[in-house]
């Protein structure tokens, strides 16, 4: 038996191609004309020469026009707040500001170092602080009438007074410490009570004189109203070892009466 010959190979048909990415082409590189005639000011870093105009050089970009040094600041403009340089109004404000606080400061502290100024600080510490009432360690009066010593007018009780003779009576009172003295209330006439106020003659003004310990002396004028009750008198002195009450400008003083002065409180800041 012969054997076969091989069968031809079949054709195939033409398969599908993916459709391949699509390359740019490569940029050419042309060399631009040198423009050698260009006549102008020369760049300070390679020379080469630039048209009018131009801030910056043609061909390696260095700027032509150079910002110039800053001139060294004097030395008092190296100290706080003058130290910073002053660029188109930037920054003067707050530094006038902070010189405006210095100087306001130091008035400030010159002004509490006057009199006035030591004052208005203990009167800011009076209203801050607490009042506490003290009792005078003695009593001396010009003249008193029996029953009725001037000791009354510190006990404590409304309804006992103070007797004097007439007007221009004094009565002296002392502390056994200097005190910071606040306030002072006085209670006038023979009571408290508006049923017995009447019954005696009161002082519409006192002089009082408020000692300090080493003699100096402040003088003030009461001036009270003519009713029943206590009235507090703002004082404010310091180191006070003693308080002089001198009666002036009687009321109700008519034929058997005498000036009576009920009750006088002391204050010192507590």
């Amino acid at each position: 038996m012969t054997p076969r010959a091989p069968a031809p190979p079949q054709a195939t048909a033409p398969q599908p191609v993916k459709p391949a990415k699509a390359v740019a082409p490569r940029p050419v590189v042309r060399a631009l004309p040198g423009d050698d005639d260009v006549a102008g000011e020369p760049c300070p870093k390679c020379g080469t020469p630039n048209p009018p105009g131009r801030r910056f050089c043609r061909r390696c970009a260095a700027p032509l026009a150079p910002a110039v040094a800053a001139a060294p600041l004097p030395w008092w403009r190296t100290v706080w707040p003058f130290r910073r340089r002053a660029r188109s109004g930037s920054g003067r404000l707050p530094r006038l500001l902070a010189v405006l606080v210095v100087v306001l400061a130091l008035c400030a502290g010159g002004f509490l170092l006057l009199p006035a100024g030591r004052h208005l600080i203990e009167d800011t510490r009076d209203k801050l602080g607490t009042a506490v009432a003290v009792t005078p360690s003695g009593v001396a009066a010009s003249g008193q009438l029996p029953g009725h010593p001037a000791a009354d007018s510190v006990d404590g009780v409304s309804n006992h007074y103070w007797g004097a003779p007439g007007p221009g009576a004094s009565v002296t009172y002392t502390f056994g410490t200097p005190i910071r003295l606040v306030d002072l209330i006085v209670t006038n006439g023979a009571s408290k009570s508006a049923e017995q106020y009447g019954r005696q003659a009161r002082a519409l003004e006192i002089d009082a004189q408020f000692r300090e310990a080493d003699g100096t002396a402040h003088l003030q004028r009461l001036t009270l109203s003519d009713k029943a009750g206590s009235q507090t008198f703002q004082v404010g002195v310091s180191d006070v070892a003693s308080v002089r009450l001198v009666l002036r400008a009687p009321a109700g003083l008519t034929g058997g009466r005498h000036i009576a002065l009920a009750e006088v409180e002391f204050f010192r800041r507590g």
